[in-house]
């Protein structure tokens, strides 16, 4: 794509990337035919070449965004798949990034989106607001209908609609602390805790340390770690992202140079793709830079490390399972085998349902800010993880169990909690109602 940008305009390091990203795209229009939006939609606009078409337009005449330009960038759940599929090798990622933040930066979005996007970054981050905001929603339920009739309100009814009955009770392994290894030691990792789920579903974090330390690794849940600074990142708001990204890096730093650490273990897809571009976010930061690229060199999925544990394999156990693949997870990282592969030699019969590129609608926020959108995409691959008559679904994603959990009565859980399952823990508890013959291990 031919560019003319000034070179004062290239002064800037963040617009002299996104012009080199711009003139990568051939406009071959690839993308167009796995991107969730313009599958649903059919807007061209709605498609990474419409929404890259918006970005250029815009950064290169030096405006400031506008209610169009907004709109069509607001529809990204950047799910990424636009990145697998495109033959030129165009940092999608990092060009939306941008625009996002200069949408923040130019653009006064009407009063209730302004208001929703304040509670979501002051709730969602904060472990004890978000448990005390899921306590109230239930005030809230009886106005759901209210809320949906009014466009501007949608948004409260879709969190009243991902909002469990239930909360858990919290669980001692979301404290500070080390978690020493049960058998001969053979490795020393860090976890993150995260914000929301270790509210929505403790038993991940849980499952992952009782794993894990069985194995013979020693799990440090260190003092200090924050929000990975995931969802205001992709609000554009920078200032924000990038104080968690420097908090959760001298929190890292401190247990690399007290013990070391073999990795940093990540049980959210969506975190761990933004905490691997630690060192791309604060490449500026002189006092950071190197830092930050070392985390993000030591972050890895808990499957991607077990992968490398060399576990043994099992016998069949009689029960499939339909691996939901997650967008940050397939497209964000390019972890596509190792999950499967462990599911697989833990003796599980796994099956790939249709479309696996799609994106589930849940995107962080997105099901809350497009829940017409998220709606359709949710119903899509719910029929497709329906159709491969699994026992289980697993994935590795809070947001995607969220998302798909409203939708279905397939039992939804994350790959690790089955893989503890198989290598010596207790039976999940969302498994308990399986035919006997079906959970016999």
């Amino acid at each position: 794509m031919q560019t003319n940008f000034t070179p004062s305009q290239l002064a800037d390091p963040h617009v002299a990337e996104s012009e080199a990203i711009l003139r990568k795209c051939v406009h071959c229009g690839f993308c167009t035919a796995t991107c969730p939006t313009y599958v649903t939609l059919g807007n061209e606009l709605d498609s990474p070449r419409g929404r890259i078409y918006l970005i250029k337009d815009m950064l290169e005449n030096g405006r400031a965004a506008d209610a169009e330009v907004t709109t069509h960038i607001d529809r990204c759940l950047s799910c990424l798949a636009c990145t697998t599929t495109c033959p030129s090798g165009v940092d999608y990622m990092h060009l939306i990034d941008h625009a996002r933040a200069h949408i923040e930066n130019t653009y006064k979005r009407p009063l209730m989106d302004r208001l929703i996007r304040n509670v979501l970054a002051a709730v969602l981050p904060y472990p004890g607001r978000f448990r005390l905001a899921l306590q109230l929603a239930r005030l809230g339920r009886p106005l759901k209908a209210a809320f949906r009739r009014v466009p501007s309100l949608k948004p409260f009814a879709a969190m009243l609609d991902l909002a469990p009955r239930s909360i858990p009770t919290p669980s001692p392994f979301a404290k500070p602390g080390r978690h020493t290894a049960q058998a001969e030691q053979r490795g020393r990792v860090a976890i993150l805790t995260g914000c929301a789920q270790p509210v929505l579903d403790p038993g991940i974090n849980e499952a992952t340390i009782r794993l894990l330390t069985r194995l013979g690794v020693e799990v440090v849940a260190p003092q200090g770690e924050v929000c990975c600074g995931s969802l205001v990142h992709h609000m554009g708001r920078e200032e924000q992202a990038l104080a968690a990204a420097r908090a959760n890096v001298d929190v890292w730093m401190r247990e690399i140079e007290a013990g070391g650490l073999d990795a940093i273990i990540i049980t959210a897809s969506g975190c761990g793709t933004t905490i691997k571009d630690y060192g791309h976010m604060l490449r500026l930061d002189p006092a950071y830079a190197d830092k930050a690229a070392r985390v993000s060199a030591l972050a890895k999925d808990i499957t991607e490390y077990l992968a490398s544990l060399d576990l043994p394999s099992h016998m069949p156990r009689g029960i499939t399972v339909a691996y939901h693949s997650a967008c940050s997870m397939q497209h964000g990282q390019k972890i596509t085998m190792a999950p499967k592969l462990l599911l697989k030699t833990a003796g599980f019969t796994v099956r790939d349902p249709a479309e696996g590129h799609l994106c589930c609608g849940s995107a962080g926020t997105y099901n809350i800010m497009q829940p017409e959108i998220s709606a359709e995409l949710k119903a899509r691959k719910v029929r497709n993880l329906e159709a491969t008559k699994a026992d289980v679904i697993a994935t590795g994603n809070i947001g995607c169990i969220t998302q798909i959990a409203t939708g279905t009565g397939i039992p939804i859980l994350h790959t690790v909690e089955l893989l503890d399952w198989a290598y010596g823990g207790d039976m999940p508890a969302k498994l308990k109602g399986l035919e006997p013959a079906a959970a016999l291990m």
